[in-house]
């Protein structure tokens, strides 16, 4: 039986980023590999020419999307393993409904590994911040003083807290994981979250305003989509209490930033943005002269492990598919709208 043809899209320096331990060498070895030789990626056009050849596609960060034409043309093609996190850039909204559902192939999604490193970068800043690791540094280097800074009167400290997480995204569920061992009373506001899975996860359901009037902290990890667009304003920033910790790690068009500089502006919560719309932020942007406001440029997915994940994760998906058994990491076209 012949090996399934996949055409591997990412760049050489992709592939040293994402496949570790021999892993890549496997992926070579069990499936009739095309690769890219350079780190020029594939024209669309180049893509429309040659897709009708492969069985399967890996795409990756720096790839071109997958157009209509593209697909079309690819009448083998039965699944497409994305080594990154969003695949929404890949298709357009008609190309999943014309040609990837009817056609019932199999999109894949290493997102999952990617929120590893999301998680584990919000954890650690919920303790940074409010324990202002990057103010005091920046008091001990700029006034040449060792002396302790009194934290802002009723500042919230992780172990104990109250923390409020905005969506049960894939993100969202492994912060969850990870606060697990700081004895928290996690709230969660997520439309779609049923109650079964609420207590499943061991968190308690409630409403975006509640949640914003009860957390000591909150985190967002909501979808960049039209429904969420500026959905956290100064209704819910003014809601938090003194001292407060306000995270977003998700996409910046989810917080009003107008309304979050006058929320931060009065000193009274501390803010940490990975995120910010537009990104990055202008030189002169008012945030960025906030000394409660610590921003960092988009570098929550970074880290090794989460990205050598990502190999394991499009490897075990090619198996898995072509061996006929579930997929994991599958994404749920039906469900495209509401993808990040």
């Amino acid at each position: 039986m012949s090996k399934p043809s996949i055409w591997y899209l990412p760049s050489p320096s992709h592939t040293e980023k994402v496949f570790g331990d021999g892993l890549y060498e496997r992926f070579m070895e069990n499936f009739n590999v095309t690769a890219n030789p350079d780190e020029t990626a594939y024209t669309v056009e180049e893509i429309e020419a040659s897709i009708a050849e492969y069985d399967g596609v890996v795409s990756g960060w720096g790839t071109r999307p997958i157009s209509d034409i593209a697909l079309k043309n690819a009448q083998r093609l039965r699944i497409v393993a994305h080594s990154a996190g969003s695949v929404k850039y890949l298709f357009t909204d008609q190309g999943v409904a014309d040609q990837l559902i009817p056609r019932d192939i199999c999109v894949v999604s290493a997102n999952r590994a990617i929120a590893l490193n999301v998680a584990e970068h919000t954890v650690g800043a919920l303790i940074a911040v409010s324990r202002q690791w990057a103010n005091q540094a920046q008091h001990i280097r700029e006034s040449g003083i060792w002396n302790e800074m009194s934290p802002p009167k009723h500042t919230a400290f992780l172990r104990g807290a109250t923390v409020g997480l905005v969506s049960a995204s894939t993100v969202g569920r492994e912060v969850i994981n990870l606060l697990q061992p700081f004895d928290v009373n996690i709230l969660i506001y997520d439309p779609l979250l049923t109650d079964w899975e609420a207590g499943h996860l061991g968190v308690s359901k409630v409403e975006l305003n509640d949640l914003f009037s009860r957390a000591d902290m909150v985190s967002v990890h909501a979808p960049s989509i039209p429904e969420t667009r500026h959905m956290i304003g100064l209704a819910q920033l003014e809601l938090l209490r003194d001292g407060a910790v306000f995270i977003n790690t998700s996409r910046g068009s989810v917080i009003d930033h107008d309304a979050l500089y006058e929320a931060a502006s009065t000193g009274r919560i501390h803010v940490h943005l990975d995120v910010t719309e537009p990104e990055p932020l202008p030189a002169d942007h008012r945030l960025r002269f906030l000394e409660n406001v610590m921003i960092t440029p988009h570098t929550s997915g970074s880290g090794a492990f989460g990205y050598h994940q990502i190999g394991q994760i499009i490897m075990s998906a090619l198996e898995e598919f072509f061996h006929g058994t579930v997929v994991a990491g599958r994404v749920r076209l039906d469900s495209w709208a509401q993808l990040a």
